[in-house]
């Protein structure tokens, strides 16, 4: 019987938990490590952020779901991995001992390296469903007094379909509430261009973004470097493309949101041989670390150099889509090594991404996620918005099922109508 401890359920931990029951059979032990009782969906944060939608209804209790399945829920953070020992100390003090590990925890946001940025400071993050919240409560303060908005991403960060996201959201909410008007809006990133999105850039996403912003009266500055956020301002470097600063900006703002750089956890973080100086899961072709090799990691922990060099640094990001091909490849991989096989399945690194805007929403599709690519897809319409609607409610509905079935290839691959564009293309 195999000990296999995966830490963090999150989009890839949760899927991994119930992959492996359902490969594996009932013959070995599975145990989820939590920091929460609960399995938030990530994607629908910058509606909470609005009140669109509660914490309630984007959340999933832990223990039943997994408790079907026979799998053990621990609610505890990891406070030191021991791999020389196949072990791991939690934080509330018990010691678990393991044969596979699969490290799935998310990254640390790492809020720090910009003075006065985070929910601590003076900017709000939807980056978990509690920081949505805390969002949530300081916009409907903010609703009382309207005045300046400041939404984008940080220089290093890796994620930034969220800030769009959140920024016509945004704008859509005030124009429901008929108070657009009372609020300039500024976004501000560290791409070298609007729609560069981490991957260079997928189809026209310049200019469909572009035109969006300026169709909404969104204005943006890039090559941006955060300096310093207060509670009234939000100073800005802007630079060209040789890194240069050209011009600092002095940004007026009632109320901001930043998707911050990510880091590797710090438990994770601190194993030697394990992780890059960002502290992010060093991993082969088959997810697997090249020094630890029961120790698997995927999702948005992993290591993935950026697309490419950009005045401002950027990272590439994690989408949901392809952290699915890593886990599956993962159970693979640990189903074969427990067969006396070889680890030999790869994750198909693509990107797909259903981005919500409000009244439509935007469709993009990179495969593989770094160029040069066999497909470059981007589509805008109300479709978008409904899909992703869907995918929440299907998404949320498997895991609380304990249902291991790939969703993005079940559903988004299939509401996109991708497989088909394939071919026509």
């Amino acid at each position: 019987m195999a000990r296999i401890v995966i830490i963090g359920a999150g989009l890839g931990g949760l899927p991994a938990a119930y992959d492996l029951r359902k490969e594996l059979g009932k013959d070995h032990d599975i145990t989820m490590v939590s920091a929460a009782d609960h399995f938030q969906f990530t994607p629908s944060n910058p509606w909470v952020a609005v009140g669109w939608r509660t914490p309630a209804q984007v959340s999933v209790p832990l223990a039943g779901p997994l408790a079907s399945k026979n799998i053990k829920l621990v609610v505890d953070t990891a406070k030191k991995i021991e791999p020389e020992l196949n072990r791991i100390q939690l934080a509330g003090g018990d010691i678990l001992e393991y044969d596979y590990l699969i490290i799935t925890t998310g990254p640390r946001l790492a809020f720090e390296e910009v003075p006065g940025l985070g929910p601590d400071g003076f900017t709000q993050s939807i980056c978990t469903t509690p920081h949505a919240e805390h969002a949530r409560v300081a916009y409907e303060k903010f609703l009382e007094n309207p005045g300046p908005v400041v939404i984008g991403a940080a220089q290093g960060a890796s994620c930034f379909g969220p800030a769009y996201e959140f920024a016509m959201i945004l704008d859509a909410d005030l124009r429901k509430r008929k108070i657009r008007n009372k609020v300039p809006m500024t976004f501000v990133t560290s791409e070298p261009y609007i729609g560069h999105m981490g991957l260079g850039g997928v189809g026209d996403s310049k200019g469909m973004l572009e035109g969006k912003l300026r169709q909404h009266h969104i204005k943006w500055i890039t090559n941006a470097k955060l300096q310093e956020i207060t509670a009234d301002t939000v100073r800005v470097a802007e630079h060209n493309e040789k890194g240069e600063v050209i011009k600092e900006h002095e940004l007026p703002q009632k109320f901001s949101m930043f998707i911050p750089a990510f880091k590797g956890v710090d438990a994770v973080a601190a194993v030697e041989g394990l992780c890059n100086p960002r502290g992010f899961v060093l991993i082969d072709e088959h997810q697997r670390n090249p020094r630890y090799h029961n120790i698997f990691s995927a999702g948005v922990c992993v290591a993935i150099p950026p697309v490419e060099v950009t005045p401002v640094p950027t990272g590439a990001p994690k989408t949901g889509y392809m952290i699915e091909s890593m886990v599956t490849a993962i159970v693979e991989n640990i189903k074969a090594d427990l067969a006396g096989q070889p680890a030999e399945a790869k994750a198909t690194w693509n990107a797909i991404c259903l981005a919500d805007m409000g009244d439509d929403g935007f469709a993009f599709v990179a495969l593989p996620q770094i160029p040069p690519r066999n497909l470059t897809w981007a589509r805008q319409g109300k479709w978008v918005h409904l899909a992703k609607i869907g995918f929440e409610k299907y998404f949320m509905h498997k895991m609380k099922a304990g249902n291991a079935e790939p969703v993005y290839e079940k559903y988004v691959l299939k509401a996109m109508g991708i497989l088909r564009l394939q071919s026509d293309e």
